[in-house]
């Protein structure tokens, strides 16, 4: 679903919610519970995607929110963790950190000011692009069905393959993102991620879908479908029907996207340098200026002719009135 929310967020931590849920759910009912708890505050994201998740997967559950409903921040979390002997690592007391497969994301702090570069040590999974090798790193990516399946020729599991894409593109500076985002609470935030497979992944399969699908299919699925499910999953609407309805829609398109695309990764950057796909629509031989295919004046006048006659018509119309 290329999924980037306001085209920056890969959407880590908001697809992260409504898998705990449904694992905390899965606990509650084995244990006999009869309410379930996060630990989020009144100021976040998360309370709304816990809380509606939980909602939809377990409406007999009362959900509990002591943070929330004791009005604390940040630090007086961190002081009732420190005094009930629960650990905060390191990191975390001086940024909000949520880690997981997906991507790392960091707030709080010294990264609330946006008016000033994230400091180095706000950083776990990528290093500095400027130390980065001076050598570019290339990977080839291999997808079936619109999902990725092998790098540079080696299939892989899903788990392994993000893992994978993960290493490579940290340790070739890609991944950081620095992104002011409209939260859902109604107010914006400076966030800070890490995310080499999510940044790789996404432009690899965008490139690819635009070797194989129409333009219509292209414009449809990359204007529409795509930045509809991502703010679905960003407002902590995984539950809403329309999410299904979207992805049915997306998923026959994505039959078709197979092939590969290869990466160029170099100091923090990925740019496609080479693609191919058994149902790709481009033809070099079809595309080539100095022979081949060309239409005929006839064809290429009546064409202009045809094409332009709706904006030619209302202009003409306009012109007169504007006398």
């Amino acid at each position: 679903m290329n999924a980037m929310y306001e085209g920056k967020y890969p959407l880590g931590t908001a697809l992260a919610r409504p898998l705990i849920v449904a694992k905390t759910v899965e606990v509650a009912r084995r244990e006999g519970a009869d309410a379930i708890a996060h630990g989020s505050t009144s100021k976040g994201n998360d309370q709304v995607r816990f809380d509606v998740t939980a909602k939809a997967l377990a409406p007999d559950l009362e959900v509990l929110a002591p943070a929330r409903v004791w009005g604390m921040g940040r630090e007086q979390e961190i002081e009732y963790a420190r005094r009930h002997g629960i650990p905060v690592p390191e990191a975390h007391k001086k940024y909000s950190i949520d880690e997981n497969l997906w991507s790392r994301s960091i707030e709080g702090g010294p990264v609330d000011d946006q008016r000033l570069e994230p400091p180095e040590d706000a950083f776990k999974w990528t290093v500095q692009p400027e130390k980065a090798p001076d050598q570019p790193t290339y990977v080839e990516i291999e997808f079936e069905g619109g999902l990725p399946r092998a790098i540079n020729g080696e299939r892989m599991d899903m788990l392994s393959l993000v893992k994978a894409l993960n290493q490579i593109g940290g340790a070739a500076g890609v991944g950081r993102i620095d992104h002011i985002e409209s939260r859902l609470v109604g107010f914006k935030s400076r966030e800070v991620y890490e995310a080499p497979a999510a940044v790789i992944l996404f432009e690899s399969h965008r490139d690819l879908e635009k070797l194989v699908l129409t333009p219509r299919e292209l414009r449809f699925k990359h204007n529409v479908l795509d930045p509809y499910w991502a703010d679905l999953i960003y407002q902590g609407l995984w539950v809403e029907p329309l999410r299904l309805a979207i992805e049915a829609a997306a998923g026959e398109m994505e039959r078709w996207i197979d092939g590969w695309v290869k990466a160029k990764l170099y100091k923090g950057s990925v740019q496609i340098v080479a693609r191919d796909s058994k149902y790709g629509t481009y033809s070099k031989e079809l595309a080539d200026y100095s022979k081949g295919w060309y239409p005929t004046d006839e064809e290429a006048r009546g064409f202009i002719e045809m094409w332009s006659l709706h904006s030619l018509t209302a202009l003409s119309k306009r012109s007169m009135d504007k006398k």
